[in-house]
């Protein structure tokens, strides 16, 4: 610093002591977000994905649009992404805030308080439908898609574990859209890993649970309209505890559980449940299916769980729709021939090639094939984003490939 600039940053240390003040550093300024809303206008009760730029790296933080939130995390480039449903009100705009330690940022929803008129459901023979994070009672998530799908979920699947109750409400939610409920019924605690020891298939064929089971058959019963049930599924991986080979369960175990379960729920008067046997694709690796196929008096639908992992992981490659069903379907007609087909869960990541052509070409495959009467998408941002407007490219695909099938 030169004589010059120090003197005069002394005369002016001085004047601010006359004054009174003595200015002082600056803090860093914060950092400045921007977001951006697609879509940016519609009902209440549209999915909204909201991203943003610009906030600081790997910092928590909430996205805000009225009484809804959502929690997330910005990457090491300062951006993120986050879903919020716009919820219950009479504003003509709504704000979505979101917010970090060292950042805030604004834009505008506008809300057309008048709703277009609900998609309905296809009377198409491969029926569309859907499982989201909210389950069959949640009526704004199942709304959404709609919206993206261009029509009503025919077929709405949820999750059930050892736990709880028969879900007489999500039933009753489901039907009154007019669509037929999967019930994914799971043999386990949720969180418990794979190893549960109660929940092994030496104690289901015991009878450890024949009194939880009856009361599930009788509420089925007593509820009355077709229901499928889809006990224990993708039994042919290693990651549940109702698989042969984990958990301590023995070989067959897990196809002798299935047919007691069976017996006990259609023993309390069930009959109006339909069984739903569902592995996944098969693997290198996997149980071979017909060591855990029940019989066919014990199973009045098949179906398979696949997605396409793209290059999201790293043991994963991108695998079209008919490379990923290929073998599965195959083996589910040699097994179990005559019974209609489901594919009960399945989605494609986006990472390592096109969505939007693998989602058209999974209903241009699964709609030419007379006996596949379902397709189930996993609307879900969990391992990867497999959500149907994971972009809008990828909404767009799959609703027109949707609407096609229906011509």
């Amino acid at each position: 610093m030169s004589r010059i600039r120090r003197a005069g940053a002394a005369v002016a240390v001085a004047f601010g002591l006359l004054m009174g003040v003595i200015a002082v550093p600056t803090p860093a300024s914060a950092a400045t977000g921007t977001l951006a809303l697609s879509p940016s206008a519609g009902p209440v009760g549209t999915s909204v994905t909201v991203t943003g730029a610009g906030f600081g790296r790997k910092r928590p933080g909430t996205v805000m649009a009225g009484t809804a939130t959502a929690a997330f995390t910005t990457t090491a480039s300062g951006t993120f992404r986050a879903t919020v449903i716009i919820p219950a009100t009479t504003a003509p705009a709504l704000a979505v805030t979101a917010t970090t330690v060292d950042a805030a940022a604004t834009a505008w929803f506008a809300v057309s308080q008048q709703a277009p008129a609900a998609p309905t459901i296809s009377s198409a023979r491969l029926r569309f439908g859907v499982t989201t994070p909210g389950g069959a009672t949640a009526d704004a998530e199942l709304d959404a898609v709609a919206r993206l799908a261009g029509e009503n979920p025919g077929l709405v699947l949820s999750y059930h574990d050892f736990a709880q109750s028969p879900p007489i409400a999500g039933l009753d939610s489901v039907a009154a859209r007019g669509a037929t409920s999967i019930l994914t019924w799971e043999p386990w605690r949720w969180g418990g890993g794979a190893t549960q020891a109660s929940y092994s298939n030496a104690q289901v064929i015991a009878g450890a649970y024949d009194t939880y089971l009856q009361q599930w058959g009788a509420s089925l019963a007593a509820w009355g309209k077709p229901v499928y049930v889809r006990y224990a599924h993708e039994m042919n991986g290693n990651w549940y505890p109702w698989s042969d080979g984990v958990n301590g369960n023995a070989s067959g175990s897990y196809a002798a559980a299935w047919r007691h379960v069976h017996e006990v729920v259609t023993a309390a008067g069930a009959t109006n449940v339909q069984w739903v046997w569902s592995p996944n694709v098969p693997y290198a690796g996997s149980t071979p299916l017909a060591s855990v196929y029940p019989g066919s008096a014990y199973v009045d639908a098949v179906a398979l769980d696949g997605y396409n992992w793209g290059t999201s992981q790293p043991w994963s490659s991108w695998v079209t729709p008919q490379a990923l069903f290929a073998d599965g379907l195959a083996q589910l007609r040699a097994m179990a021939p005559g019974k209609p087909i489901i594919v009960a869960e399945t989605a494609s990541a986006e990472a390592g090639g096109s969505k939007a052509t693998w989602n058209a070409d999974l209903v241009a495959h699964l709609a030419a094939q007379p006996d596949v009467t379902g397709l189930v998408w996993f609307h879900h941002d969990k391992e990867v984003d497999w959500r149907i407007d994971s972009t809008p490219g990828s909404a767009s695909a799959l609703a027109s490939a949707l609407a096609a099938r229906r011509a």
